[in-house]
């Protein structure tokens, strides 16, 4: 069933805060997710889309443009330790403890668009079932905090719905099909 068009819930005139889209990272079962955020102590972090586009002018002199699906990636840097974070401690685990290259190939993840739709109780959600969730670094710089920048390429299925946050717990609902 194809989804209607949202409006933004906040005030007309007001640009949109940035703390209203978060990356969350399922440190529970598929089937009995718990959601945690990505990003804490992050202070600039964008979902990048690559189009692949490719333009071509035919022998009539006419432009077209093509392109693919959009391949969505997203850096966290810095993104320092936290023993609060259950989201690196999920990460650190499977990178640095495990060394386990095909676990963090297949993370679960979903996008929270709080400003879309109806305010905290069924905001526009995307889950998509297989990212990368990469460490690109360990350290830091002496007398600082340890650091450990996250690469995220959202993949897998991707299926969209709503969440409703409340008191930190995040419950995705799939859109019905």
């Amino acid at each position: 069933m194809p989804r209607s068009d949202l409006d933004f819930n906040t005030t007309a005139g007001q640009t949109v805060a940035r703390e209203m889209l978060i990356a969350y990272l399922n440190v529970g079962e598929s089937s009995t997710p718990d959601w945690a955020p990505i990003g804490k102590r992050v202070e600039d972090s964008s979902i990048e889309f690559d189009w692949q586009t490719e333009t071509k002018v035919d022998i009539f002199g006419d432009t077209y443009t093509t392109g693919k699906k959009a391949t969505r990636t997203q850096t966290f840097d810095p993104c320092e330790l936290d023993g609060a974070d259950e989201a690196q401690q999920k990460i650190w685990n499977l990178a640095i403890k495990d060394d386990n290259v095909n676990a963090l190939l297949n993370q679960d993840m979903l996008i929270v668009h709080l400003y879309a739709g109806t305010a905290n109780t069924a905001v526009f959600a995307e889950r998509y079932s297989a990212c990368s969730v990469l460490p690109t670094s360990l350290g830091g710089e002496g007398g600082g905090a340890i650091g450990m920048p996250i690469d995220v390429t959202y993949g897998g299925t991707r299926t969209t719905g709503t969440a409703a946050v409340s008191g930190g717990t995040v419950t995705f609902t799939a859109d019905e099909e």
